[in-house]
């Protein structure tokens, strides 16, 4: 582009032309989801879609009374709901980093726009702090660019006229102006962003389990429901006297006459509700919900429930360099005085103060003198030197930083001094004298080489042959808190790999340096250039540099292929990809918008050390659900149970009252209890198989007492009240035995508990015995039901005992038959899976016309508010300097905003 079109830039004409031409930068961030999103999808689950049909089942009885149930199903989507919204209120907030304005030359003057106002062939202006808007390539002056966020690199690259600059990095200092190339979904940081836009399955057991225990109990409810109620009409049409041809004939005239048959409807709707876990899957959304709570106060925010269970499940974790392990700023290591003849005896040291080196003299006046447009490794001296008493003196002349000298220097009356790469500093004399201590220093730091010379020309170069008085090496700042929370997780048996786009030497020397084992075996990722050497690597390696965000999510898929389960860290767009990848993925707030949104977990205060809360919280959840959920469970397997049994002998014994007692007293109440108990211990093991092994006994105790008790009545020929009473103290009997063994060791929490729960069953039936429908027994009734109670306690101890000297057995499961299934072959091993029900595919195909069309309807909005930019930059041609804005820029505590001051009129 000619000079003159540098200074003009687009006219009006060829804004406009581009705008028809769809040539528009629009907005192709990684978006939360909307509101209507959240509330369909904790709205549309199968466990409210049968509760629903139940429901429906009750109103047409007229008994609305028994539609309480319900207010469980709106307690757990709302709980849902709320926590969603929550999560992306935070995000939204968060997304303050990126600057939403920029500043464009249309028709010979300056103005200022939307970054979704830019157009292809745009020439904008940067400035140190701006983040780039979109890609583009210098015309006109030079800068040093960090683009950490997006390549993981620390260092801070030069662009001059003819460099590209990619969409998402910042100006660290210099001013330039540049000529867009890329817009919109053509831009580095949208290919990322639109590489990690599929949606992420939730890896989750605990999810997983309850949404298993959901569809076998729909598919079990629909045969048991068809076949209980089939017995009840039946009982129901013998009661009447058999009219008709048979049971079904009746049951179908009742229904065209108006009446329809509530008693057996709503007994089975009642038998149908027991075999719905309900209960765990409130009690499952509170827990988690209340561990979201607590992390929140630790400045953690858990974007989906089910993540903090994962995490605590991880047994690889993968961590980014920048951002967190170090934090995004450089330090001081240490200087290293040389000592150098005659030092002392010149006029101008005899000024500097004895108790001074004149190393330290020389760095922290020169960092002083040159703080202006102080880069990092100057603002790095002057923190260093903020605490530290060394003499200021005022400068004669300042020599600022150039990329192309590679040093800058000042004179004072003490004499002058350069600091800078000692290659670009020194003869080639007096580098090959220090070339070997450069080459030590430099294995773990970047090292600058300090000298005096004679003096500066007007033009800024150094006057006569530069003496070395010293070196200053400077790193990325590790957090203080890194090598404790590493050290945490080597403790957990976590296996930790680094994973960075920086210098694979600079990765392994911060790795070792905070503990993670293997540090010194590293690997560049640029010599993995086929699939196979990369696959290779994950089984060798625990440091990785030179790594592009392609490779990231690929070292992840390897990973994950060896079924490990690998959570990932990183702040950058250069790691949505593998957080995306991840079971279980964590970002820093000051990161990118790009990955803090597609992160389950958001580190508010940018502290990796809030990790092992995260960790703790998953844990205690897990354990305390796996306590709890056994009890809500024995309930959904002795309801099917039951139902099964009395198709053959009805009727069901329990009364809906009775079973307000059994779900309070034996399931609620020590269930949330339990549920809410500090626990640390490791997870081990898988949930549904650690649940099932503590449920199964009791529920097949509660079966068999119940076939005895209906035994024993049919025999004895005792009323259905007592009947009924019967089956609910037996039942009690097994629940508070599941109770005791799954309260071991005893605590005093635990004890009350105990004593709780049988208090509150005894109350019930001796206080409340015309309420809770308990009949008076007799003597002999009594002493029957004492034997059937010990044998049912004795038969449940021995099951649960026989249950726990099982051993786990691994397996591996293929699913899916005939059409629609899935063959992964890999080194990991074969996997074989569904892709899904016709019905599924079909709501995909769906779901990606739904997304075709909101695409287009963006492009039509991208266009309108481009136009919206000319129409604004019109006024505003005469107005080409003074332009106050807002800025938003990256600095040391994650996040600056400068706002422009206000005239009072």
């Amino acid at each position: 582009m000619a000079a003159t079109d540098i200074e003009r830039g687009l006219s009006t004409a060829e804004v406009e032309e581009r705008i028809a031409a769809g040539k528009i930068n629009r907005n192709m961030e990684l978006k939360t989801k909307s509101v209507k999103e959240l509330i369909i999808e904790n709205l549309c689950t199968l466990f409210n879609l049968i509760n629903v049909i139940l429901a429906f089942l009750v109103i047409l009885t007229g008994s609305f009374k028994n539609l309480t149930f319900l207010f469980v199903v709106f307690l757990n989507t709302a709980i849902g709901v709320i926590q969603s919204m929550r999560s992306k209120k935070m995000v939204d907030k968060l997304t303050l980093l990126t600057s939403k304005k920029a500043i464009a030359v249309r028709d010979g003057a300056e103005v200022e726009l939307d970054l979704d106002q830019i157009v292809l062939d745009d020439i904008i202006r940067l400035g140190r702090g701006d983040q780039i808007p979109a890609d583009a390539v210098v015309v006109s002056g030079e800068a040093l660019v960090n683009e950490s966020l997006l390549t993981g690199e620390s260092d801070l690259i030069k662009k001059q006229p003819g460099s590209e600059l990619m969409s998402g990095s910042f100006i660290d200092s210099g001013l330039l102006r540049a000529r867009v190339i890329h817009v919109g979904a053509d831009n580095y940081v949208a290919k990322i962003n639109n590489e990690a836009k599929y949606v992420k399955k939730v890896n989750s057991e605990i999810m997983n389990a309850l949404n298993a225990i959901v569809r076998f109990a729909s598919i079990i409810m629909i045969p048991l429901g068809l076949a209980l109620f089939a017995s009840s009409v039946s009982e129901l049409w013998d009661a009447a006297g058999t009219p008709g041809n048979s049971a079904l004939s009746w049951c179908f005239s009742e229904l065209l006459a108006g009446h329809v048959p509530s008693s057996a409807l709503l007994s089975t709707v009642g038998a149908l509700l027991g075999m719905i876990p309900q209960g765990l899957v409130l009690l499952t959304s509170s827990v988690l919900a209340i561990a979201t709570v607590r992390l929140a106060r630790r400045k953690v925010l858990a974007q989906q429930l089910y993540c903090i269970e994962t995490l605590a499940r991880v047994d690889v974790l993968c961590l980014d360099k920048t951002g967190t392990i170090t934090s995004g700023r450089m330090e001081v290591e240490g200087t290293y005085p040389l000592p150098v003849e005659g030092m002392g005896a010149g006029e101008g040291d005899a000024a500097v103060p004895v108790d001074t080196t004149v190393l330290d003299f020389a760095l922290a006046n020169v960092a002083r003198a040159t703080s202006a447009d102080a880069n990092e490794t100057c603002q790095a001296l002057l923190n260093y030197y903020a605490d530290r008493p060394v003499e200021v003196s005022e400068p004669l002349s300042v020599i600022p930083f150039s990329s192309s000298k590679k040093w800058s220097g000042a004179s004072f009356a003490q004499g002058s001094y350069v600091m800078g790469a000692a290659q670009f500093v020194l003869s080639d004399r007096a580098f090959a004298q220090v070339e070997n201590r450069v080459a030590e220093l430099a294995d773990t730091c970047r090292v600058l080489v300090v000298a005096r010379v004679d003096g500066f020309t007007p033009d800024g170069d150094m006057v006569g042959e530069a003496e070395p008085v010293g070196f200053v090496t400077i790193r990325d700042e590790i957090r203080t808190s890194a090598a404790e929370t590493i050290g945490y997780f080597n403790e957990q048996g976590v296996t930790l790999n680094v994973i960075s786009g920086d210098d694979p030497r600079t990765v392994s020397s911060i790795a070792r340096v905070v503990g993670v084992p293997g540090a010194d075996a590293y690997v560049d990722a640029t010599t993995l250039d086929t699939p196979a050497k990369l696959d290779a690597a994950v089984d060798r390696y625990h440091v990785f540099g030179r790594v592009t965000p392609q490779q990231k999510r690929e070292l992840v898929q390897a990973l994950k292929r060896r079924e490990h389960t690998v959570a990932m860290t990183g702040d950058g767009v250069n790691d949505v990809l593998a957080l995306k990848e991840a079971d279980c993925s964590v970002a820093m707030a000051a990161g990118s918008d790009a990955a803090r949104n597609v992160a389950e977990i958001v580190l508010v205060d940018n502290d990796f050390a809030s990790m092992p809360a995260v960790v703790a919280e998953g844990r205690r959840s897990i354990n305390n659900l796996q306590r709890s959920a056994s009890l809500f469970l024995t309930k959904t397997l002795f309801s099917m149970g039951l139902a099964a049994l009395c198709i053959a002998l009805p009727p069901y014994p329990f009364e809906p009252i009775q079973m307000t007692l059994i779900n309070f007293f034996c399931i609620g109440a020590p269930g949330f209890v339990l549920g809410l108990e500090p626990n640390n211990a490791r997870v081990k093991g898988s949930f549904l198989t650690n649940v099932l092994k503590r449920a199964l006994p009791a529920s097949l105790a509660v079966i068999l007492a119940a076939a005895l008790d209906i035994f024993v009545a049919r025999v004895f020929g005792f009323s259905q009240l007592t009947l009924s009473t019967m089956c609910l103290l037996t039942s009690c009997a097994a629940s508070v035995s599941l109770i005791w063994r799954i309260s071991q060791p005893l605590t005093p929490l635990r004890v009350a508990l105990f004593v709780f729960v049988v208090a509150g069953i005894l109350t019930g039936v001796i206080g409340f015995p015309k309420l809770l429908s308990i009949a008076n027994l007799s003597m002999g009734q009594m002493v029957i039901l004492a034997v059937i109670v010990v044998i049912t306690c004795s038969v449940f101890f021995k099951l649960a005992t026989m249950m726990d000297s099982l051993k786990p057995r691994r397996r591996h499961a293929a699913t899916g038959f005939g059409r629609g299934v899935r063959v992964r072959l890999g080194r990991g091993g074969g996997k074989v899976s569904s892709t899904g029900s016709t019905a599924e595919r079909f709501a995909k195909r769906v779901a990606a016309d739904m997304a075709q069309r909101r695409e287009a309807r963006t492009v039509r909005e991208a266009e309108a508010r481009a136009l919206e930019g000319v129409a604004q930059a019109q006024p505003k041609k005469k107005k080409s300097t003074g332009v106050k804005r807002s800025r938003v820029t990256k600095s040391a505590q994650g996040i600056k905003v400068s706002m422009p001051s206000k005239k009072k009129k």
